[in-house]
């Protein structure tokens, strides 16, 4: 694995930044035409993706993490999670995802990133790609979100 905030140049990371991207092209994103997709990989391998999903009460909108951690639950668990890609940016008139910044998970999506990491027991990966494919940074979960809240903060619940 890469060493965190190193450009990623593996070829299993191009990979799953390349499903992340394809996933974007397919959110519904009418109100900030900022589309963003995200791969998820399993630790056997099974790719999952998810992509945004806008609606004209914004608040309702759901991120492309959100939705591709559902489709990992679906299909693999969230104990089986190893690495996530994150993509985003505009679509352009050639109908090719676009746009120069790496795009990292919100707060609210690293918040469920680090729930599927304390499941998984493992300090996630996390890829976040610009729009062009061109530029991506990784980082661990743990860096995106310290100290975070996840299920041992609630030990002291009654």
């Amino acid at each position: 694995m890469n060493d965190s905030n190193r450009p990623a140049n593996a070829a299993s990371s191009d990979a799953l930044i390349a499903r992340a991207r394809t996933a974007a092209l397919a959110a519904y994103a009418p109100y900030s035409r900022f589309s963003v997709g995200c791969a998820i990989e399993s630790v056997d391998g099974e790719i999952v993706v998810g992509a945004n999903m806008e609606n004209a009460c914004y608040r309702l909108g759901i991120c492309a993490e959100i939705a591709a951690l559902t489709a990992a639950q679906q299909a693999f668990g969230l104990d089986k999670i190893a690495r996530v890609a994150v993509a985003g940016g505009h679509v352009g008139p050639d109908g090719a995802l676009a746009g120069n910044a790496p795009v990292t998970p919100c707060g609210g999506c690293r918040q469920a990133i680090l729930e599927a990491a304390h499941v998984s027991g493992r300090d996630l990966e996390i890829t976040s790609a610009n729009g062009d494919g061109t530029e991506a940074i990784v980082s661990r979960i743990s860096e995106l979100i310290p100290l975070g809240f996840g299920p041992a903060s609630l030990k002291d619940a009654g």
